[in-house]
This record gives structure tokens, sequence and C-alpha cells, in this order.
């Protein structure tokens, strides 16, 4: 009888079964049953972090909501530390779900404010986001214009017809889209002339520590030409230091964002600003 030599072992089967990979699939588990847990419980917030005008740095051209998560104790969990877990799960539907209930009532309260929420391209599809955000529009129709949804490039290029036509609709009824980490895959270029998002947003790899990396200021004025181009804002996410930002101005950038100008805070910073007016008055 012939012998037939086994079939060599890959490092993925080598690590199926080890302890390694145990240990990550009970910390995934452990992060979806927290998450789930969480929001079936609403303990969930926004945090919010200013996008400033690059010329008059002092004045917000909107805030960005970012979900948070609370565990059991009330310990605030960023979405870093889980959205890779849930992201193309039904938690990261309802998410995306939350973080637009959340929004909606925040412009709602405050009439003075555009802000820009987080979803997936997946998102789209799926009922009671679709649902949450037509009755929000519904019951205050002012907040369509002031009402901006990110999309990461990544999410897009999943599905860029059913963005396209969903991006189509939304548009004629006054609401903006951003296209999140522009330049970040590169595959989006090809499509922009049929996405026409409202703004960009440049990916914050080509941000940091722009003032000493010559290739990223090359990258980000040809990033920012393209955008140009078609018509949308830019926003160059990632700022840090000063220097960086009176560099951004000169290469064109129109909004900056990042921890140079305000970290997210889950203290809604136009409250803030009315009370300071408020005690100096």
């Amino acid at each position: 009888m012939p012998i037939h030599p086994l079939p060599a072992q890959t490092p993925a089967d080598a690590m199926h079964g080890s302890p390694l990979a145990s240990a990550v699939e009970e910390q995934r588990r452990d992060t979806l049953k927290m998450v789930r847990a969480a929001l079936d419980e609403r303990r969930c917030l926004l945090a919010y972090q200013p996008v400033v005008q690059a010329r008059m740095p002092k004045r917000a051209a909107f805030y960005e909501g970012l979900i948070r998560i609370m565990d059991h104790t009330g310990r605030v969990i960023p979405a870093a530390d889980f959205m890779d877990a849930v992201e193309t799960s039904e938690i990261g539907r309802r998410i995306d779900c939350m973080s637009l209930e959340m929004g909606l009532s925040a412009l709602a309260h405050e009439p003075s404010i555009r802000l820009s929420i987080n979803m997936s391209a997946r998102s789209i599809g799926y009922p009671d986001w679709l649902t949450t955000l037509e009755r929000g529009l519904r019951n205050t129709p002012d907040i369509a214009e002031r009402l901006i949804l990110e999309i990461t490039e990544s999410s897009a290029m999943l599905m860029p017809d059913l963005v396209t036509i969903f991006m189509q609709d939304m548009q004629e009824r006054g609401i903006c889209f951003a296209l999140d980490d522009f330049g970040a895959g590169y595959t989006a270029f090809r499509y922009l002339k049929e996405f026409y998002f409202d703004i960009v947003k440049i990916d914050g790899s080509f941000i940091r520590d722009i003032g000493q990396e010559p290739d990223n200021q090359v990258l980000v004025q040809a990033l920012v030409s393209i955008a140009r181009h078609f018509d949308m804002f830019t926003v160059a996410e990632s700022v840090e230091t000063g220097e960086d930002a009176r560099l951004l101005v000169d290469l064109g950038v129109d909004c900056l964002q990042g921890y140079y100008f305000g970290a997210p805070t889950t203290q809604a910073p136009w409250k803030v600003s009315q009370l300071k007016s408020t005690r100096a008055g």
C-alpha cells in the first residue's frame, strides 16, 4: 500500500486550537457579550469632537458624534476597543442605530449645530436603521440640513452601487455625506464622480507629523486637489500640533479636526460655550 505524506501544517493550522487562538476568541465573545448588554440597557452616549474652519479655528463648522459604550460599572469604553469585533455582525448595525438616534436627538434639542454621525454601508439595508432615520426626519424636518453621515472609504467600497443610490436619495432631502479615511485605500478615486460626497476627511495617517514628512505633504496636496476638482470640502483628521495645523491651512485644507482643537467629550461643547457666555455676561 502506498504511503501518502501528510499535508504540511500551515501557520493558520498551527494557530487553530492553540491557547493564544482560544484566548483571542474568548476575548471576542466577551466583547460581543458586553456590547450587546450595553445596547440592551442603553448604556451608551455620544462624545463630541469639533471640526473647525481652517482659517477661523475658533469656530466649529460641525461636530462629530462618536459612540461610547459603558460597561456595567459605568466605565466608558471607546469604539476602537470593540468596533472591529462587531462591525460585520448585527451588533454593529445596532450600534449604528443607537448613534443615529442619539445624534438626531442632539440636533433636535440644539438647532444651532451641525453634527456628523458615523455609519457603515451595511446599515443602509438594515430596516431598524432606516426607520430611525425616517422617524427623526419626520419629527424635525429641518434636521436633514444639519445632519452629516460619515461612511468610511473601506465600507463604501463594499457596495458602491447601493451607497450611490442611497446618497442621491438622501442628498435630495438635504443630508450631507462625508467620506471618512479618504486616501487610506486609494480604491475610491474612480468612484468619486459617481459618489458625489460633500466632504472628504483625509485619513490621519497622512496628517500626523506632516510638518516632518515631505512625502505626506505632497500626498495631502494631491488629495486636496482631487477633492477640490469634485467640489468637495476637505477635513484633515488627527491634527495634533499647531505646526501641522498651519501647514495644512497653507495646503488648502478647508477644516481641521484633532486633539489640537479639542478631544472628544461627552459634555456637549456647545452647552459649555453657552455657559461661558452667560457667565461672561
